[in-house]
């Protein structure tokens, strides 16, 4: 491979890396994941629950990035396998919470611990000092990327 040395090849290089680096340790959870029944969607829930305690249901959205609409489709199949229940709030009675049911709650501590594991050994090919240094440039990229995007469209 050619050295890159201009900023436009750079750029793509790295997005084709990057992408191609998510898909594989992506590919690692997911498979993870699968083996216990579930989807990504549904563990994002369990796992959003597990460790942030009971949930609006729209705020449950907003977490794990799907919309409202799906986020009641999650949630229905989730409360049919007996993993999740909702509960009116209190203090608005629009506002619905989702929260563990206790086998939900047996099931992720169950399971929660090998998927961290499995993330580990996805992980593996960089030391600890290589991931700090990942976690941080790619804090840095994100943001700017985010914030080139609230700025508009390549013109």
């Amino acid at each position: 491979m050619a050295d890159k040395t201009n900023n436009d090849e750079i750029s793509l290089d790295l997005f084709i890396v990057l992408t191609r680096a998510y898909n594989s340790v992506v590919a690692h959870s997911i498979r993870d994941i699968q083996s216990h029944g579930l989807n990504t969607t549904e563990f994002g829930v369990l796992d959003l629950l597990y460790h942030k305690g009971p949930q609006p249901l729209q705020k449950i959205g907003e977490k794990v990035l799907i919309s409202s609409g799906n986020i009641t489709y999650v949630a229905d199949k989730l409360q049919k396998k007996n993993l999740l229940v909702r509960k009116a709030s209190p203090d608005d009675r629009r506002v619905i919470f989702a929260d563990l049911t206790d086998e939900g709650r047996a099931f992720i501590e169950r399971i929660f611990p090998h998927h961290q594991q499995v993330l580990v050994h996805a992980v593996e090919g960089l030391s600890v000092e290589e991931k700090k240094q990942a976690v941080e440039l790619l804090k840095k990229l994100g943001h700017s990327a985010e914030e080139s995007f609230k700025a508009g469209p390549v013109v």
